[in-house]
């Protein structure tokens, strides 16, 4: 078993045990989960409420107003040269106010970034990466306030359920995020959702809008830089993206639907770069010591957005899994990353 799996298994099992006192504590007094099949929303990959890669304005968990949830999910996704882990867990209030964590680790398994990282270890250049096992890692602190609106119970109503977010992602390999050209490892996202359930056509609807400038939801940092040092040119300016999610219900507790996310362009065409140094501008040197290839190969692709579509089975309110075929498009210097993607979110 992959060692990123096995790692975030054992994550997982540990905060599955603290999030257990946590609750427990509260169980007695505040415990509710009256809230209709799936309707609060799966685990995201940025740990809030809502699909596979957008949230919701619904609140995480199965509470009403009366009381408090949550959960907390695993998420794996399998690209071609890359591999997605991510543990977290969210918590509902009074179907209100929403507090989240995600941590990530994407594990690079690229022949380019490994040539990268033996010639800066040769030439004794810290890059962040690992010549066999370069790994971006994020952690993703979250809160969600619902504004107005019921997704769910006023069915008569074309007003949506619609809540403002935020997310913290701080991404704890500098270095590496350095390296691909990005301007900062850490910085904020708002967010606004809405959301409402038809329950006439059994299908839920969400659009999102995310005020971020980061590159692969913060993978690989925010904002880009040009040069090093003194010389730097760097631009971290947030624009806002558009997301959407679709899910139709088959049965109670059974979903299928789409996810689209919008991305930003700002590492488009950018080489990796050596200390700040562009491989592409030093092609020729590279050439007479026989590396000549590795200019091309090193320059980061159009960033794609990304969309899924998936299939959601709840067998009970304490637990839902997802499975979704991920179409990721060019993710940095990888090209075509689309694959599979399997979540469990356990609920309490």
């Amino acid at each position: 078993m992959n060692i990123n799996i096995t790692r975030s298994l054992r994550a997982c099992g540990g905060a599955a045990v603290l999030a257990s006192a946590l609750f427990s504590g509260m169980a007695t007094a505040n415990y509710n989960d009256g809230k209709v099949f799936l309707t609060g929303g799966v685990f995201t990959t940025d740990g809030a409420g809502g699909g596979g890669a957008v949230p919701w304005a619904t609140i995480t968990g199965y509470e009403t107003r009366d009381g408090i949830n949550g959960g907390i999910g695993f998420t794996y996704a399998n690209l071609p040269a890359l591999q997605l882990t991510v543990i977290g867990g969210a918590i509902g209030f009074y179907d209100r106010f929403e507090l989240s964590y995600a941590q990530h680790d994407l594990a690079l398994n690229l022949a380019n970034l490994d040539t990268v990282a033996l010639v800066s270890e040769a030439l004794g250049i810290e890059t962040g990466t690992d010549p066999w096992n370069s790994t971006l890692k994020m952690n993703v602190y979250g809160a969600k306030l619902r504004l107005f609106g019921d997704a769910v119970y006023i069915s008569d109503s074309w007003i949506p359920q619609v809540a403002i977010g935020g997310f913290w992602k701080e991404n704890t390999t500098p270095e590496l995020v350095s390296t691909l050209g990005a301007a900062e490892s850490e910085d904020w996202e708002a967010y606004v959702a809405a959301t409402k359930v038809f329950f006439r056509y059994s299908t839920l609807v969400n659009f999102t809008g995310r005020y971020t400038s980061a590159n692969q939801t913060g993978l690989t940092g925010f904002g880009s830089c040009s040069g090093a040092g003194a010389n730097a040119e760097c631009q971290n300016d947030k624009e806002f993206r558009f997301e959407a999610s679709i899910a139709h219900l088959l049965t109670k507790n059974t979903a299928i639907g789409f996810e689209y996310q919008q991305h930003g362009d700002n590492l488009d065409g950018r080489s990796i770069n050596l200390a700040g140094i562009d491989l592409s501008s030093v092609a020729g040197l590279l050439e007479t010591v026989g590396i000549g290839g590795v200019a091309d190969a090193v320059t980061q692709e159009e960033e794609s957005d990304w969309m899924d579509i998936f299939f959601a089975y709840a067998p009970n309110k304490n637990m839902s899994f997802v499975i979704a075929y991920l179409m990721l498009g060019n993710i940095s210097v990888a090209e075509d990353q689309n694959g599979f993607y399997f979540s469990v979110h356990a609920t309490f």
